[in-house]
């Protein structure tokens, strides 16, 4: 929520229990006291709902005139955001920020608008009542019989940095209502017996005085944790509300999240699905309870189970909840009777949590449906075998019936057993009812044997029509049981998706899948034993051999481990989607990443080059230049004229190779450079580019043979030609050539199969410890001459290399000076 983030202007909120409490007027009391410290104050939407004062106060503010919207032929006035962020004053004045604006405006919400200046660093007061926050939006409905449409999340009143409470007594309240101060006289009296009754207006006062007094419980830990106060407190509450995603569910997490705001406790939204697929929820209800949930600073969870009453329990445990929160069940007491229903079972199972039924208007109106799982089972054998005695006693108690009569009793008693149970518990049933009927109710009775075939055969074609009939019926249920299922899939499916698209984080979703499946942990695996991508849960798996489930991932490729409860095929099949999506989205970020990181240095490379050579480019340019006119022009003596011209070819040969250099920056930075390696002889290479030196190459000494080296030849001329260029410039400080001071050795040799390459100065060096800077582009270590190069002689030789396959490092040599060292793979002699 963008104010939850915000930091430039301050939001200030004048909060009251009801309409008329004053909150305007003390808004722009506030505005008059900050005008006269000379604050540049403008009213954007101040209504004075015809009251003389506020009007009076509101005469002298400057008032941005509001912007006119239509729709559907009426006009409607909402706030002028362009008008107010060109005219940019100190403060805005903006009256009940939980206003919903027309259809067609900048932004749906009032507060949106104000969202817009507070971060273009204007500060705003504004007004709110209780019954306009979100979590108590639908008790206060209850205490004042109005629905209150415009609402505002909790999260962003709670983003101000100062709220005040506009209290009055409900007795002074109603008297300024009935002097005609709040509404117009005609509406007084229909106001006095409905809104504003005392009861009403008492535990509204009421309401807000505890939700703000939340509020001043969270600054105060806030003001200790930044003042480092010690801790003694105890431990944190923390709420879980159990959801169905049916009707009464918005009630349950509002009267929830009331709970939780008492104690400044964490609310958590548990949505358990129903691992049989019976039960599914619109995609609509669950956008609503998600967004719910996020207007309230909740988090949303959804987790499988057959036995909800238990996952339930399970997940408030592992969370290390203190309360829960359940709702009242919808079963009718007919239905409470056969199954009391999840509620009871979670208030029995509960132990030391402390459980809270909210009631709602659904409560008692649902339809009882067949419960299934490990009791259901249970239920249908011993349905199977108690209702045909039944049956028959209650026969035997009645007036004889006809045969046919009697029999349809039966069938309906192996029907209801089908409904229940299914076939099997149906079959049973219509054999002991036939049992039943021939031994007791069919002449001679208490006895097996039939006096008349015709009543024998009313009995087995009424049974049999009753078993076929049950078959009917139980193959219909395990086709809606099939029907269900794909959109539990479907659903479960949709979950783990929306949790990619919302999270855009491969842990965020093995979380889901972790609290899903009730499993301890969750990893994401390259390979059987290799790097672990993503991780959700305590003590990962790391190798296929210590997790539970193992799911592959792109043959062999990627791994989905889990540690916990054995997973159905039917888990696995969701599973293997999910792990697919998640192996994608982390190739995407890795992309992602890449982009960026590649992005931020060829960004970086463009800054420092354009900083670097402002300078270092222009300095050869303007002395070949001089020396060149100089020559030309001035008609200098002979010597003179060579000394000139030697001058601009130093500054030409300077400047072609700091070009080299940026162009080899540059596409090593981009990834251009494409090496073909081959055996080069290691002394041909050195000689080259002593050659291309020039004078100066009669300082270098060779220790060299004829090591082959598998490598680019070009590349590694360019390597060796900047790391000597680079030791005979600093090397000799003094431009001394004579003596040892100003020489440069090459020397290599053969480590198994690997050629060393060191280029040995004895200059100044560089400072202990920054050897890995010296790589760096741009860096000039120790050395105060700006006029000479830009830093780009020795990255550019370690990029080159390590394009090569190879390695640079620099040491300190022995003595003094800097020594340079290439690892290049050998090459076969007979290559």
């Amino acid at each position: 929520m963008g104010l939850l983030s915000r930091k430039v202007g301050d939001l200030r909120i004048y909060l009251g229990a009801a309409p008329g409490v004053g909150k305007t007027y003390s808004m722009l009391a506030e505005a008059h006291r900050r005008m006269e410290r000379g604050t540049d104050v403008v009213a954007a939407m101040v209504d004075t709902h015809g009251r003389r004062k506020v009007g009076q106060l509101l005469a002298s503010i400057d008032v941005i005139p509001p912007l006119i919207v239509e729709h559907e032929g009426t006009e409607y006035q909402e706030i002028d955001v362009p008008a107010l962020l060109m005219r940019r004053p100190k403060v805005v004045l903006v009256d009940d920020l939980a206003h919903t604006n027309a259809p067609g405006s900048r932004n749906p919400k009032r507060w949106q608008d104000v969202e817009e200046l507070l971060n273009a660093g204007i500060t705003v007061i504004s007004t709110v009542n209780i019954q306009n926050l979100e979590s108590v939006a639908d008790l206060a409905g209850q205490i004042t019989g109005v629905d209150e449409p415009d609402r505002i999340p909790d999260e962003v009143v709670r983003a101000a940095d100062q709220i005040e409470l506009v209290d009055i007594t409900p007795e002074a309240l109603r008297r300024r209502l009935a002097h005609g101060n709040i509404y117009p006289r005609e509406r007084v009296d229909a106001a006095l017996s409905n809104y504003f009754r005392p009861e009403n207006l008492t535990a509204l006062r009421q309401l807000a005085l505890l939700w703000l007094a939340d509020q001043v419980d969270a600054a105060l830990e806030k003001y200790r944790s930044a003042n480092k106060i010690p801790d003694t407190w105890k431990p944190r509450e923390r709420v879980v509300v159990g959801v169905t995603g049916g009707p009464g569910s918005e009630t349950q997490v509002r009267r929830a999240s009331l709970i939780a705001s008492r104690t400044g406790a964490d609310l958590k939204v548990v949505h358990v699905v129903r691992g049989d697929g019976l039960t599914v929820t619109s995609a609509q209800q669950k956008r609503v309870l998600r967004d719910l949930a996020a207007s309230l600073g909740a988090t949303l969870h959804t987790v499988i189970g057959d036995d909800v009453a238990a996952t339930l329990i399970d997940f408030a445990r592992d969370v290390n909840a203190t309360q829960l929160v359940v709702g009242t069940s919808r079963r009718s007491r007919l239905a409470r009777f056969f199954d009391e229903g999840i509620t009871a079972t979670v208030v029995q199972r509960s132990g030391p949590l402390d459980v809270h039924v909210v009631t709602h208007e659904e409560a008692g109106t649902g339809i009882s449906k067949p419960r299934v799982g490990p009791g259901a089972s249970v239920t249908g054998w011993l349905a199977a075998v108690a209702l045909p005695p039944a049956i028959c006693a209650l026969l035997l108690a009645v007036p004889p019936l006809g045969v046919g009569t009697q029999t349809a009793l039966f069938v309906a008693g192996v029907l209801m057993i089908a409904l229940l149970g299914g076939i099997a518990r149906a079959a049973l049933s219509a054999v002991l009812s036939g049992v039943l009927i021939t031994y007791f109710l069919i002449e001679p009775r208490n006895s097996f044997a039939v006096a008349g075939a015709d009543s024998a055969l009313t009995t087995g074609v009424l049974l049999g029509l009753a078993i076929a009939v049950a078959g009917l019926v139980d193959q219909t249920a395990r086709h809606s049981r099939a029907a269900r299922r794909a959109s539990q899939n479907a659903e479960l499916l949709a979950l783990f998706a929306d949790g990619v698209l919302r999270d855009a984080d491969p842990g965020a979703l093995l979380e889901r899948v972790r609290e899903t499946y009730a499993q301890r942990s969750v990893s994401l695996l390259r390979g059987r034993t290799g790097e672990v991508l993503a991780h959700a849960g305590a003590n990962p798996c790391t190798d296929i051999d210590e997790a539970d489930t193992t799911i592959e991932i792109g043959d062999d490729e990627y791994w989905l481990l889990l540690a916990g409860p054995d997973l159905t095929s039917h888990d696995r099949r969701v599973l293997n989607a999910v792990a697919e999506q998640a192996v994608s989205l982390v190739k995407k970020r890795r992309q992602a990443d890449e982009a960026i990181k590649f992005d931020t240095e060829a960004e970086k490379l463009r800054s420092s080059i354009q900083s670097a050579i402002t300078h270092n480019l222009r300095t050869p340019l303007v002395t070949a230049k001089a020396a060149i006119a100089g020559a030309a022009h001035d008609n200098p003596p002979p010597d003179d004229t060579v000394e000139l011209l030697a001058a601009a070819e130093k500054s030409v040969d300077e400047l072609s190779v700091l070009v080299v250099n940026l162009l080899d920056s540059s596409c090593l930075a981009t990834g251009a450079i494409r090496p073909e390696l081959r055996p080069v002889d290691l002394r041909d290479a050195v000689e080259h580019v002593l050659r291309d030196i020039g004078p100066d190459a009669r300082r270098v000494h060779v220790d060299v043979d004829g090591t082959p080296v598998l490598a680019d030849g070009e590349l590694l001329g360019r390597v060796l030609g900047n790391l000597l260029t680079n030791s005979l410039r600093y090397g000799d400080p003094d431009g001394d050539s004579a003596g040892d001071s100003g020489v440069v050795r090459v020397t290599a040799g053969q480590v198994d199969d690997r050629v060393l390459i060191a280029v040995v100065d004895s200059g100044p060096g560089i400072p202990r410890g920054s050897e890995h800077e010296a790589f760096a582009p741009f860096q000039r270590l120790g050395r105060d001459d700006a006029n000479i190069g830009v830093g780009l002689g020795l990255p550019v030789a370690s990029g080159l290399v390590e394009a090569m396959g190879g390695k640079i490092s620099m040491t300190e040599t022995p003595g003094g000076g800097l020594t340079v060292e290439i690892d290049l793979p050998a090459a076969r002699r007979s290559e």
